[in-house]
């Protein structure tokens, strides 16, 4: 898999929203503890000493929500200066955003996807738990301030719910540098309210926007599996994420280590995954290290969610929520 070169690192698993597709208030979650975390000097020396080494340039934080990690300022720095990093990016709901998006593209953040389901705060709060749509919004506008590019607002579509919106969330692209990605609902990992809701089709989705705006292909910087369109003349674009219309296993490149440590190769496949921190904590070489990573790399093409479509998938059963996984 020599295309594999985007790790998505999971900073923490704790929120401080309640996303009914994520980590929904019934929902019993337990969290690691802060023991069992990474430490940032661990994280540091296995990008460093593992991952760099073995092509990995490309690097996402995630949480949870990674604004609630300690020192993350000083976090994103440090990795912002490792020799043969050419790409950091961050995802996050936005709610700490406002004071945090000077100091993190200060420390060398340059990219961000802040989550946004919704404009109207009524269904903000029904899918987030939480009544801060205002504090989420002044967030993406300190961000857009500060120099952030490109922004990009994520927003999982969900049926009867979000929907509604699809024309309204797509306009937001026009007048303004942003970069909107439509996501695919996924109905996994927890009890959430609307997992018998389905999902909303992406080529559904652009048949609205066409038929309103029109739609032309486009082009975003980024490391995802996006289908990238533009709303002709406007100043950003539209993303499409159809993890469960299509699968895109094929062109997956990324791998995914959770905050304590947990590397997975696959986001809805838990098979081969390793503990890295288990074994930085028991003293293996990281030659050791790296050639675990890279015997996973090796296998990762047939552990992945293809077996979806046949219906004897991973998807049968989740250990672990979105949240804990890190999206």
């Amino acid at each position: 898999m020599n295309n594999v070169d985007y790790l998505r690192i999971s900073l923490i698993d704790r929120c401080n929203f309640r996303c009914t597709y994520c980590m929904p208030e019934s929902s019993e979650v337990d969290y690691i503890q802060v023991q069992e975390s990474l430490t940032n000097t661990e994280l540091i020396n296995l990008l460093q000493e593992v991952f760099i080494p073995l092509g990995f340039k490309k690097f996402r934080l995630t949480g949870g929500e990674p604004l609630l990690r300690r020192d993350l300022v000083q976090l994103v720095e440090a990795i912002a200066n490792l020799e043969g990093m050419e790409d950091l990016s961050m995802t996050t709901n936005g709610f700490l955003l406002e004071d945090l998006a000077k100091p993190l593209y200060e420390a060398g953040l340059r990219r961000i996807n802040i989550s946004l389901d919704s404009l109207d705060r009524d269904v903000f709060r029904q899918i987030t738990g939480r009544n801060l749509w205002e504090k989420v919004w002044a967030g993406i506008l300190a961000a857009y301030g500060v120099g952030f590019d490109p922004l990009k607002l994520n927003v999982v579509v969900v049926p009867d719910v979000n929907d509604r919106e699809i024309l309204d969330l797509a306009a937001l692209s026009i007048e303004r540098r942003w970069h909107i990605r439509f996501i695919e609902f996924m109905p996994i990992g927890n009890d959430s309210l609307f997992t018998h809701k389905g999902w909303v089709d992406s080529a559904t989705l652009r048949m609205q926007i066409r038929d309103r705006y029109g739609l032309a292909n486009g082009n975003c910087k980024g490391n995802g599996p996006a289908d990238v369109f533009q709303i002709p003349n406007a100043k950003g674009t539209l993303g499409f994420i159809s993890q469960m219309s299509e699968c895109f296993c094929d062109r997956c490149n990324r791998m995914r280590l959770s905050a304590d440590g947990l590397l997975r190769p696959c986001l809805l496949n838990e098979s081969g995954q390793i503990d890295l921190k288990t074994a930085l904590r028991q003293g293996k070489h990281f030659s050791e290290l790296r050639m675990a990573v890279r015997d996973l790399l090796n296998l990762k093409e047939e552990i992945n969610f293809k077996e979806r479509d046949r219906g004897t998938g991973a998807q049968k059963s989740y250990v672990r929520t979105m949240s804990q996984i890190g999206g």
